[in-house]
C-alpha cells in the first residue's frame, strides 16, 4: 500500500550518541527521544499523532463505527458472580454509561440489602486516567484497602475507607505495589512499597491505622528480586515473596501476631521456585525443586526445612502443575497437558480423583475465585474463541454443574456461526508449535483471505485462547484469527518457556514466523493477505519478524513494543531492567550482549523494504519506555526503502495498559482495526 499523497511523515532530528561496550561501538541518533520533559521530544510525539490521524482521516467514519459496534456487544448494565467471603457476598457490575467498575457486597445473603463498597467512577472523577485495583478487606469487614494510579505509571496511592461509616480515612500511602494484607486485628496492613526510580517493588512495611510513622518489615536488596504479599487461604499466615524469573523465597508470619518478625519459610536457592500455601496442620508446597514441571510437597507447621518435605503429586514430563486451590475436604489442581488446561479434583479423605470435562479442540479453564476453605462448591471459568466467558459452579461431591453466568454479548451472538481449529505448525528444528484459530462459517481456505496471527511468548506466559467479543468486527469481515503458542510462552510445559528465552531467544521469532507459513501452506492465507500483532514482549516480537521476514506481512500492528533490547538492558536504571536478566540476559556480558544485539529490532533496522506498520505507545508507559517504540519509528524512517505505511501513536495521557474506562479503550482498538482493514481494503 502507498502513502496518501501529499502527507509528509514527521522526521526526528538525529542527535549522534555514542554507546560503547566491550570494545564495539553504536550510534544512536535518536537517544535524545529519552526525555519526555524535554518540549521537543513531546512535540515530535504530538507531530507523529497529527501524521497518523492524517493518513487514517479516510477511515475515521469506520473508525467511529467499529467503536459504535464494539461498544454496542458491551452490555453496560452488567454484573459479575458473587463470591462468598467471610460471611459477605462480594461481587462488581457496571452501570449503563459509566466507564469504571462498582464493587458491592451483601452480608449473609444474596437476598440482603447491597451495600456499595466503592464506585470507582467517582475516584475517578477528574482524571484522564484512573485504575483501581487490589481492593482488600479487613477479616472482620470493616475496613477496606485499596490502591490508586492516576497516571499509568503502576505507582499506587493506598487510601483506606471505613466500610461502617463509609468514610474515607486520612491515612494516605505513596508509591506502593497493589499488594496489601491485613494482619487479624483489622487494625495492620502490611503493604509493598516500589522505587520510584526502578520501580521495582523492594520493601514492605507495617501500617497501623490511624498512625502516620509506617514500620519496615523487610527489605529486599537483591535487584534482580522484587517482593509482593499474600495470605494463606486459611487466612492464619500472611507470606512475603520475594522472587526473580527463576528464584523465589517466602517469609511467614502468623496473621494474629503482626508485631513479631516475619521468618523464612526456605532460603532462596538458585533456579528454584516455590510458592506456599495452608490447611490445618500442614503446609503445601508447590516448587520446581529438581522438578522441571512442579511438583506438589507438604510440610508440619513446626518445621519447613526442606529435608522433611515430602511429596503429594509427583513430577511428570508430559504435564505442567500450575496452581493448587485447597478446601477443607479437597484439593483442586490446574494442569496443563498438550497446551491446555485441566481441572483435577482429588477428595482429601477418600483419595478419590476425577478431572473436570472439556471438548473443544481449543479452550481455556481457569480456577475462579474461592473464597471459602469449608466448601463443596469449586468456582471455575471457561471460554473458547467461540465460547463467551462462563463461570460455573461445580459440586465436588454429587458432581453437578451449575452455569452462574455467560458473558452476554449484546445485539446477538450465535456461536454456531463461527468455527475454531488448533493446528500444528512444524518449526524448522521440528518441533510441533500448537496454534489456534478461529473465523466465521464460510471462511474459503484459498489462499486470498485475510488473517490476523497473534502471539507473546516470553516470560513462560501462556496466551491461552479466549473469546473477544472485539474480534467479531473482524471475523464478519471476513478475517480468520488466530494464536501461535511458540516458545517462550509455558503452554507445552517448563520446557516451552527453557526454549524461548536467554540464548535460545530466537526461537520464538522463528516459531511465529515458521506458524505462519504453515497458515499460508495450509491455504488460510498468504503474504499479501497476512497481518500480525503483538504486544510489549510480544512487541519486541514484530520486531523482530519485521526485520527477519518483511516480506511475510501485509501488515504488523507493534503494541507498546520492547525494541531496544541492549539499551535498555544496559540502564539499570530504566523500570524492570534488574528483574529482566534471567530472561534476556545481561549485555554487561559480552556473550549476553552479541546475543542481544543480533536479534534487538532497533539495532537491526536495515536499509530495505518492510510492511506496513502500526505502532503504539504510552507517555507515562511504566512496562515499555515510550522512547523505545518512538526511537524504533524514527529509525525506521530514516531506513525504509518502501512506501508502506508507519504509523506512531502516543497515547499522551496513558501507559503501558492503554486507557483505564472500559469504553475509552475501544477507541485504541478501533484505531488498529481500521487500519488493518484499510490495508485489506487497498489490496
Amino acid at each position: 500500500m502507498m502513502l496518501q499523497e501529499n502527507i509528509n511523515p514527521p522526521i526526528a532530528e538525529k542527535i549522534p550518541k555514542e554507546l560503547t561496550i566491550h570494545d564495539h561501538t553504536r550510534i544512536d541518533n535518536y537517544y535524545w527521544l529519552n526525555d519526555r520533559e524535554n518540549a521537543d521530544v513531546i512535540a515530535y510525539l504530538k507531530a507523529e499523532n497529527t501524521y497518523t490521524e492524517a493518513v487514517l482521516a479516510p477511515e475515521k467514519g469506520l473508525r467511529e463505527q467499529l467503536f459504535n459496534e464494539m461498544k454496542g456487544r458491551i452490555k453496560e448494565t452488567d454484573m459479575g458472580v458473587p463470591y462468598l467471603k467471610n460471611g459477605y457476598y462480594y461481587y462488581h457490575r457496571y452501570e449503563e454509561g459509566k466507564e469504571y467498575t462498582i464493587y458491592c457486597r451483601k452480608k449473609g445473603s444474596l437476598d440482603a440489602a447491597e451495600e456499595v463498597i466503592l464506585d470507582v467512577n467517582e475516584v475517578a472523577a477528574g482524571h484522564a486516567y484512573c485504575q483501581v485495583t487490589a481492593l482488600t478487606v479487613s477479616p472482620d469487614g470493616r475496613m477496606l484497602a485499596y490502591g490508586i494510579d492516576t497516571v499509568s505509571r503502576r505507582l499506587y496511592t493506598v487510601r483506606i475507607k471505613n466500610l461502617q461509616t463509609g468514610e474515607t480515612l486520612e491515612d494516605t500511602i505513596l508509591d506502593t505495589a497493589p499488594s496489601y494484607t491485613w494482619a487479624a486485628d483489622n487494625l495492620t496492613l502490611f503493604y509493598t512499597r516500589k522505587d520510584t526510580v526502578t520501580l521495582r517493588a523492594d520493601r514492605v512495611l507495617r501500617h497501623t491505622i490511624g498512625e502516620s510513622q509506617d514500620t519496615e518489615v523487610y527489605f529486599e536488596a537483591d535487584e534482580t528480586f522484587d517482593v509482593y504479599l499474600n495470605k494463606t487461604k486459611s487466612g492464619k499466615y500472611i507470606l512475603i515473596t520475594s522472587e526473580s524469573t527463576l528464584t523465589s523465597e517466602v517469609r511467614i508470619l502468623t496473621a494474629a501476631t503482626p508485631a513479631e518478625n516475619f521468618s523464612i519459610f526456605h532460603p532462596r536457592t538458585k533456579d528454584q521456585l516455590y510458592s506456599v500455601d495452608h490447611r490445618e496442620d500442614k503446609f503445601y508446597i508447590l516448587t520446581n525443586w529438581e522438578a522441571l514441571n512442579f511438583r506438589l510437597m507438604e510440610c508440619p507447621l513446626d518445621n519447613t526445612s526442606r529435608e522433611v518435605w515430602k511429596e503429594i503429586i509427583p513430577n511428570r514430563s508430559h504435564v505442567l502443575l500450575e496452581e493448587l486451590a485447597l478446601f477443607t475436604d479437597f484439593m483442586v489442581l490446574a494442569e496443563r497437558e498438550n497446551g491446555l488446561t485441566q481441572i483435577r479434583i482429588i477428595n482429601s479423605k477418600t483419595g478419590e480423583e476425577k478431572f473436570l470435562p472439556f471438548s473443544e479442540p481449543a479452550y481455556t479453564a481457569y480456577i475462579g475465585t474461592n473464597g471459602e476453605m469449608n466448601s463443596h462448591e469449586l468456582r471455575y471459568g471457561y471460554m473458547s474463541m467461540v465460547t463467551p466467558n462462563s463461570v460455573y459452579d461445580y459440586n465436588m461431591i454429587t458432581g453437578s454443574t451449575e452455569l452462574k453466568r455467560q458473558q452476554e454479548v449484546m445485539g446477538g451472538y450465535d456461536a454456531t456461526q463461527y468455527s475454531s481449529e488448533r493446528l500444528l505448525a512444524t518449526a524448522a528444528d521440528g518441533t510441533q508449535v500448537p496454534v489456534s484459530l478461529v473465523y466465521k462459517n464460510g471462511f474459503k481456505k484459498d489462499g486470498k483471505q485475510p488473517l490476523l496471527l497473534y502471539a507473546y511468548g516470553s516470560y513462560g506466559h501462556s496466551m491461552d485462547v479466549y473469546f473477544n467479543s472485539n474480534m467479531l468486527s473482524l471475523l464478519d469481515r471476513g478475517f480468520a484469527y488466530a494464536i501461535a503458542h511458540i516458545r517462550g510462552g509455558q503452554e507445552m510445559g517448563r520446557q516451552w518457556y527453557e526454549d524461548g528465552k536467554m540464548f535460545k531467544k530466537k526461537n520464538t521469532f522463528t516459531d511465529f514466523i515458521d506458524c505462519a507459513l504453515h497458515l499460508i501452506k495450509e491455504k488460510y492465507t498468504s503474504p499479501s493477505h497476512l497481518y500480525a500483532m503483538g504486544g510489549s514482549a510480544g512487541g519486541l516480537l514484530m520486531g523482530a519478524i519485521a526485520n527477519m521476514r518483511p516480506d511475510l506481512w501485509n501488515g504488523v500492528v507493534a503494541q507498546v513494543p520492547f525494541v531496544d533490547v541492549v539499551t535498555t538492558m544496559l540502564d539499570e536504571t530504566i523500570p524492570l531492567t534488574t528483574g529482566e536478566f534471567d530472561e534476556w540476559g545481561n549485555p554487561k556480558n559480552k556473550d549476553s550482549y552479541d546475543y542481544m544485539l543480533s536479534y534487538s529490532p532497533y539495532d537491526q533496522v536495515e536499509a530495505k523494504d518492510y510492511p506496513n506498520m502500526l505502532v503504539t505507545t504510552g507517555l507515562h508507559d511504566s512496562q515499555v519506555q515510550y522512547w523505545e517504540p518512538a526511537k524504533w519509528v524514527a529509525k525506521l524512517r530514516e531506513f525504509k526503502s518502501d512506501k508502506h505505511l508507519l504509523l506512531l501513536y502516543t497515547d499522551m495521557e496513558a501507559g503501558h495498559g492503554g486507557a483505564s474506562g472500559r469504553f475509552e479503550m475501544l477507541k485504541e482498538k478501533a484505531l488498529e482495526y481500521a487500519f488493518l482493514l484499510k490495508l485489506e481494503e487497498k489490496n
